[in-house]
C-alpha cells in the first residue's frame, strides 16, 4: 500500500508576526499603554496620588466628627446633669474668616494657574492670596483660642460638664486640622517659589481647606442646636 507523504507548509520569512489585537499595545491587559505608544494619556487619565490622597483625608476625617456627633447625641440624651451654655460670639467672627479664606483661597487658585499657564507676564506676585488666605487661618486659629478664654471666664473648663467637654474636644480638634490645612498651604508656597508646584497639589490643597470649611459650619450649627 502506498504511503503518500506531504510536504510540509512552506513559512515565509518575510512575513511579519501576528500583532495582538487587544488594543494596548504592549501585552494585552497586562499593560495600559497606548497602542501608538502615547504614554501621556494614560498619565493624564490617572488620578493623580493628591487628588486620591485627599478623599482618602476627607472620608476619614468625616467618619471621626461623625462619631464625636454621634456621642454628643447619645450623651445628651440619656443624662440629667447636661448644663446649656451660650456659645461665645467670637464664633461668629471666626466662621467669617474661615468664609473669607476659602474665597481669598479660590482667587489663589486661579491665579496661580493662570501663572503655572505661561502667563506670568498678567500675574504679579502670584503668592499674595495664597499668603492672605494663611494669615486669615492664622486669626481663625487665634480666634478659637479666645473663644475658649471666654468660656473658662464663665467657670467652663473641658471637665466642668460634659456639654463643655464636646465643645473643647470638637473645636480643638476641628482647629488642629486647620492647622494641617495651613502646612499644606505653606508646601504649596514652597512649591510655588521653586517653580516645582503641581496643578494636583494645589487643587487637593484647596479641596482640604474647602472642606474645612463646611465642616466648621455644620460644627457651629451642632452646637448651637445641642449646647
Amino acid at each position: 500500500m502506498a504511503t503518500t507523504v506531504h510536504e510540509p507548509p512552506k513559512i515565509d520569512e518575510r512575513r511579519e508576526p501576528p500583532r495582538p489585537t487587544s488594543g494596548s499595545g504592549n501585552g494585552g491587559w497586562r499593560n495600559l499603554v497606548p497602542a501608538d505608544g502615547d504614554l501621556r494619556k494614560v498619565e493624564d487619565y490617572s488620578p493623580p496620588p493628591a487628588s486620591t490622597g485627599i478623599w482618602v483625608a476627607v472620608a476619614a476625617i468625616t467618619m471621626s466628627f461623625l462619631a464625636l456627633t454621634s456621642a454628643l447625641v447619645v450623651r445628651k440624651g440619656g443624662s440629667m446633669d447636661w448644663r446649656h451654655f451660650t456659645l461665645p460670639s467670637i464664633l461668629y467672627f471666626n466662621t467669617a474668616l474661615l468664609v473669607a479664606s476659602s474665597v481669598t483661597l479660590e482667587v489663589a487658585r486661579r491665579r496661580v494657574a493662570v501663572y503655572m499657564g505661561g502667563l506670568s507676564s498678567w500675574v504679579k506676585r502670584p503668592a499674595r492670596w495664597l499668603y492672605v488666605t494663611f494669615a486669615l487661618g492664622v486669626l481663625f486659629v487665634i480666634g478659637q483660642l479666645v473663644a475658649w478664654r471666654q468660656l473658662s471666664a464663665q467657670g467652663l473648663y473641658l471637665a466642668t460638664n460634659p456639654s463643655s467637654s464636646f465643645f473643647y474636644v470638637l473645636t480643638a480638634a476641628h482647629a488642629l486640622h486647620i492647622t494641617g490645612g495651613m502646612g499644606g498651604l505653606v508646601r504649596v508656597i514652597a512649591k510655588l517659589k521653586h517653580a516645582v508646584l503641581r496643578r494636583s497639589t494645589l487643587d487637593a490643597t484647596a479641596k482640604y481647606w474647602h472642606f474645612m470649611d463646611v465642616l466648621w459650619i455644620y460644627l457651629l450649627l451642632l452646637l448651637w442646636m445641642k449646647l
